[in-house]
């Protein structure tokens, strides 16, 4: 039996979470492959919500079959699909349904998805929704009508600590801290220098938070090169990308495995901060080749 997500967060001295993709379909069949791969080797999985606003199955769901199949799933929700009466329900239903783990997430852009003409929400943004979370907590419904039976969720939010400027993300993370969250989960994150100086900052805000560096694994020069350019919040060092160039043909993925085990050894090792977050998106089934390189495994 998975061990809870809270109880971890307060014992273990580096906690490994991997992100779960949904699929874009009903055949769940490659989902369930990767959730039985990987249940026994993190301590949660953590379930993406229309991840850039591309549709597919939902966060709900696919935690319903981490749960179903013995692992320890984190709830993501964002703001973007559903108001405060479809968050509260699904809360409600989730928690009903043995999920007590939720990150708060506002969303991606519709205009960055697959279904462009659809209608953003963000009735509330992730500030306010941890804020939800933990009136639900308290056996009240966002308008204080009492529950018939509360709810009792370990509550995370996500951080970019390569923001420029990194001010008002600090602004942003405080306001989460203080509306009342367990633990941090990163963007990715390469260069640890600037990882050190926020979570000396978030250290100084909250001591006890934990914070869990995001690692996505670079497989090319060229896939490097485009998050730098295009994805808001990420910045891949030079010396990486030198790195990947001397790549051999067909061995980038390997290499990206490489350098992503290299990078979550020496998070441990040095003790930057108290885990990491694995996001492999599609290629979930090689996470263990990355933790065996960790020295996790």
């Amino acid at each position: 039996m998975a061990v809870s997500f809270k109880e971890t967060l307060k014992t273990k001295d580096f906690i490994v979470t991997a992100e779960a993709a949904p699929v874009k379909g009903s055949n769940v069949s490659k989902m369930i492959e990767d959730i039985e791969l990987l249940k026994d080797k993190v301590d949660a999985l953590n379930v993406t919500d229309n991840q850039s606003s591309v549709m597919r199955y939902p966060s709900l769901g696919t935690c319903l079959l981490v749960k179903e199949h013995g692992g320890e799933p984190v709830l993501q929700i964002t703001c973007r699909d559903r108001n405060r009466l479809a968050i509260q329900a699904d809360l409600l239903f989730a928690y009903s349904r043995g999920i007590d783990n939720v990150l708060c997430l506002t969303g991606d852009s519709i205009d960055v998805g697959d279904h462009k003409e659809a209608k953003p929400v963000f009735d509330l943004d992730s500030v306010q929704l941890i804020h939800l979370v933990h009136i639900m907590n308290s056996g009240k419904d966002l308008v204080g009508n009492e529950l018939d039976g509360a709810v009792d969720f370990c509550v995370g939010a996500s951080a970019t600590p390569s923001s420029d400027p990194l001010e008002p993300q600090l602004v942003k993370v405080g306001k989460k801290l203080d509306g009342g969250i367990s633990f941090i989960q990163t963007q990715a994150v390469y260069d640890f220098d600037e990882l050190r100086s926020f979570v000396k900052v978030i250290r100084g805000m909250d001591s006890k938070v934990k914070i869990l560096a995001g690692i996505v694994p670079v497989v090319g020069a060229r896939m490097a090169a485009y998050m730098n350019e295009n994805v808001p919040g990420i910045f891949v060092p030079q010396y990486l990308i030198d790195e990947l160039s001397q790549t051999p043909k067909g061995k980038g993925v390997s290499k990206g495995i490489e350098i992503a085990a290299r990078m979550i050894k020496q998070i441990k090792e040095e003790k930057i901060c108290d885990g990491v977050h694995i996001m492999f998106i599609g290629r979930e089934s090689r996470i263990p080749e990355i933790l065996e390189g960790a020295g996790l495994l």
